[in-house]
């Protein structure tokens, strides 16, 4: 079976061609403004005349998506309700389906969504302490996000670990532009850092991660921004943009090792945020086998790696340096040797994910 898959981000165009599981083309658009010129550029260049079906990553789901699922005018009306839980994601995803759809037709378009692999995170975790019949009324619980990554870098990091994935308790950090903690007990979403929407949990590029609500009130009374304006502070103009300017780790890590304070203070305030997560989720999980980071900053950025990790050597987790700063690329174990819990690096393919799913879906 060949599978399209189309991840469409916020400012970017990841794609891949896979034929029974297996990658045999792919690429990325970075800088797109224009997400429906990106997704055309990537029909006209990739051999698709022959693909079986294109899956889609759509980031909110909503409580009605807990599973791959064939897109029709249905579907598509309802992520587009959704589109307020996710702003920044969920329009672009949809003009993703809406150009396949029309340059591919009669090909099964399978929307893969990032918060269906949270629903097994338990009341405890998933509920908002706010009255239920508001919170029921208005569909308000954390969905969490970056699901097929979690999904795939857990299982993957018990293989390296030559666990059964089943019987594995891992900690995973996806560290993008985007980013969210998952603690993963068993192959499953125990509990994660993302909530209703995308900006809940880890300082990221330009979102905030977690705040006092009260700052949103006080913003519109005292400052008279309105609801509009700060919805755009929080999800574009703050976390290591607002701290310092930049939303790139890579030019965050170069100021910073120039001696540039805002730079410093930056990349602390989002290492420590990390921080706080492993060690809540340690202590959620009672056992954890191994922490594993993931995604652009994960996988490059040694220094992040080391600070969000330091001086919890009390709980068993120790990064080895010369493991963490070697030029070594791909999965790989960056604790010493015995380490419990493991610390590992775990490039994800989220593509793949939502191509294996996609297939699976088409195949019963």
């Amino acid at each position: 079976m060949k599978i399209l898959v189309l991840n469409c981000g916020s400012a970017s165009v990841k794609w891949g061609l896979y034929t029974d599981g297996k990658s045999v083309d792919g690429g990325l658009i970075e800088r797109v403004t224009d997400c429906a010129q990106a997704v055309r550029e990537v029909l006209f260049s990739a051999d698709v005349s022959d693909v079986d079906a294109v899956g889609h990553r759509v980031v909110h789901g909503g409580l009605r998506f807990t599973a791959p699922t064939l897109v029709d005018d249905a579907v598509l009306e309802e992520v587009t309700r959704l589109v307020p839980l996710a702003p920044l994601h969920n329009p672009v995803n949809l003009e993703g389906i809406r150009i396949a759809r029309e340059m591919l037709p009669g090909v099964p378009q399978v929307a893969v969504f990032d918060t269906a692999f949270h629903r097994t995170i338990p009341p405890a975790q998933a509920m908002y302490a706010i009255d239920v019949e508001v919170a029921q009324e208005n569909g308000i619980a954390r969905y969490g996000f970056h699901g097929t990554s979690h999904e795939y870098v857990a299982h993957r990091t018990a293989e390296l670990l030559g666990r059964d994935p089943a019987e594995t308790n891992v900690i995973t950090l996806h560290l993008g532009n985007g980013a969210s903690a998952c603690a993963v007990r068993g192959g499953r979403s125990n509990a994660t850092s993302m909530g209703l929407s995308p900006l809940e949990g880890l300082v990221m590029g330009s979102r905030s991660g977690n705040i006092d609500p009260a700052v949103v009130f006080h913003l519109h009374r005292v400052a008279g921004m309105s609801f509009d304006a700060i919805d755009d502070l929080l999800n574009q103009r703050s976390g290591l943009k607002g701290l310092c300017g930049d939303n790139d780790m890579r030019e965050v890590l170069r100021r910073r090792a120039e001696g540039d304070e805002a730079a410093a203070l930056a990349f602390d305030v989002y290492c420590d945020r990390i921080k706080m997560y492993v060690g809540a989720y340690y202590a959620l999980l009672g056992r954890v086998d191994a922490i594993t980071f993931t995604a652009g900053v994960g996988e490059n950025a040694a220094p992040v790696r080391a600070a969000a990790l330091s001086g919890l050597d009390a709980l068993g987790i120790v990064v080895d340096p010369a493991r963490n700063d070697a030029a070594e690329r791909g999965e790989r174990l960056i604790s010493p040797d015995g380490a419990s819990p493991a610390v590992c690096v775990v490039p994800t393919d989220e593509e793949l994910e939502i191509a294996n799913q996609t297939a699976e879906l088409l195949a019963r």
